[in-house]
């Protein structure tokens, strides 16, 4: 198992516990993963969702799609998704994830970050949908991009992963109860990355 190397704003700072986050980099090789980035950005059916953010709505700077079992909605931020039926990529991946992290998923959040424009806001996934301590699992192809974590009763305590192509990030324990996360902007010129995000829905 590889322990996260994490650093804060300046100095190295110690690695996150391992029952929160686990970083398991290369369990899909390199030209399979831009391969099946390259169907998921031709094939899936994206969408840009408008989200209410400090008093008025927005688009969200990235694409997303929602897929997963029957009867595995999920709202966010106001907006209710409904699966669409997985591909036989999708279940490819499922299946490894699945048994690499001994966890079972029934659903997937696809985002697509299109270039260093594309971000996500600081945030938990802690809606009541996944549970009380919920295992995400995340899987990153094609761009290289900086994960941030952050405490929530704690700013200053902040760490930063480049999540690689190929890689595994799995979230786990209070980690969305405690800490927030998120993919920063870049100012520098970066190529697509498709990210999936497995969950369990649970009613």
């Amino acid at each position: 198992m590889d322990q996260l190397n994490l650093f804060g704003n300046a100095a190295p700072a110690p690695s996150l516990p391992p029952e929160l986050m686990e970083y398991h980099p290369g369990i899909f090789d390199a030209q399979e993963s831009l391969a099946l980035m390259q169907i998921f950005i031709d094939t899936i059916p994206w969408q840009q969702q408008v989200i209410p953010m400090y008093g008025r709505y927005v688009l969200t700077p990235r694409l997303t799609a929602w897929f997963g079992d029957p009867g595995s909605d999920y709202e966010f931020s106001g907006t209710k998704f409904n699966p669409n039926p997985w591909t036989s990529e999708l279940l490819h991946i499922k299946t490894i994830v699945e048994n690499h992290t001994k966890t079972t998923f029934n659903s997937v959040l696809l985002n697509y970050y299109r270039d260093g424009n594309d971000s996500v806001a600081w945030h938990s996934d802690d809606e009541y949908e996944l549970g009380i301590k919920p295992v995400i699992a995340s899987v990153s192809l094609g761009q290289k991009r900086r994960f941030d974590v952050r405490r929530k009763d704690d700013h200053q305590t902040r760490y930063s992963i480049e999540l690689e192509n190929g890689s595994l990030l799995l979230m786990k324990g209070d980690l969305q109860h405690n800490w927030e996360h998120r993919i920063p902007k870049s100012v520098h010129k970066l190529k697509p990355r498709v990210n999936l995000t497995f969950r369990t829905i649970s009613r």
